[in-house]
């Protein structure tokens, strides 16, 4: 059983490794959460006692696969494919609502800039393509009163980004009024207070829980599945009486 310290890993050969993050933890230091001691990168490290090379990022509420590189030259073979946006992701997302049973947003977003991290970076910026896919996997009513519904209505979706901008998926959920549950910056507050009451839900439900991507030294595509942590496995159940059966 491993502690807190240590991250699970969910694939390792001897090029690459990958991990399933918790949702609160950032991937590496920022200056944003000056405050966090706590990072993956540097938690991996510590764990399997060798460098890794961070190959893409997660916001720091969102959990699931992790990839990391073990060595600079793998590092640069499999950086090309998140550069070009080869790599095949998947998210499963509670949201406000009912979803349609499927959809693509195709919605341009513009480039979103921290106040500290990218004070150098050019402020004007045009909107960037930003295309996600979406299906809804389940739906649920729930009895009761929040804002100004008698009722709740929750989905729970599929969602596969095609493009890699920022905050991407909570933000296009966001622009068809969607928005993620638990989410503090695009959600809505009084559905993040009624899951934070009703089930102790204290985290945003967002899980990267597919990650699928050519091994450039197996030549051939690799699969990496993350399995959902206690909460959220906790408000599937709950609410949508849902289970994944990979």
């Amino acid at each position: 059983m491993k502690n807190e310290n240590e991250l699970e890993v969910i694939y390792r050969d001897e090029y690459y490794i990958a991990v399933n993050k918790p949702s609160g933890l950032l991937v590496h230091r920022s200056p944003i959460d000056r405050h966090e001691t706590r990072f993956a990168v540097q938690m991996l490290r510590d764990q399997i006692g060798q460098y890794v090379y961070p190959l893409h990022r997660l916001d720091k509420p969102t959990s699931g696969v992790l990839f990391f590189a073990l060595d600079k030259e793998s590092a640069n073979l499999a950086s090309e494919q998140f550069k070009n946006s080869t790599i095949q992701k998947t998210y499963l997302a509670v949201v406000r609502g009912y979803t349609d049973d499927s959809g693509i947003i195709n919605y341009a977003l513009k480039e979103k800039l921290d106040k500290i991290a990218d004070k150098d970076a050019q402020k004007d910026k045009e909107a960037q393509e930003a295309i996600t896919h979406y299906k809804t996997l389940a739906k649920a009513e729930l009895d009761f009163s929040v804002g100004r519904y008698d009722k709740v209505r929750y989905s729970l979706v599929e969602l596969k980004p095609k493009t890699g901008r920022k905050h991407q998926i909570r933000r296009h959920m966001k622009h068809i009024s969607h928005h993620l549950l638990g989410d503090t910056k695009y959600g809505r507050g009084e559905h993040n207070k009624f899951i934070r009451k009703e089930f102790d839900c204290r985290r945003m439900l967002l899980h990267a829980s597919e990650l699928k991507l050519y091994h450039p030294y197996l030549k051939k595509e690799i699969t990496i599945y993350a399995g959902l942590d206690t909460t959220f496995l906790k408000i599937n159940k709950l609410i949508f009486s849902y289970q994944d059966d990979r």
